[in-house]
């Protein structure tokens, strides 16, 4: 139960932190950051399984 409410309240903190650095012009700029290379990393794990796929299929 204690693990439960420190996760719960990690949750919560990240979003109250995340809140506060949208005002923040800088904060915005470093979750600007952090978005576009989450997305350039699904992108790349997309292509590869795109790829995989493609090469199983013509096998």
């Amino acid at each position: 139960m204690k693990k439960l409410l420190w996760f719960l309240l990690g949750i919560v903190g990240g979003f109250v932190a995340a809140h506060f650095m949208t005002k923040d012009p800088r904060g915005n700029e470093l979750l600007a950051s952090i978005d576009s290379r989450i997305n350039g990393f699904t992108d790349a794990l997309a292509d590869a399984y795109r790829a995989e796929v493609a090469r199983e299929t013509n096998d």
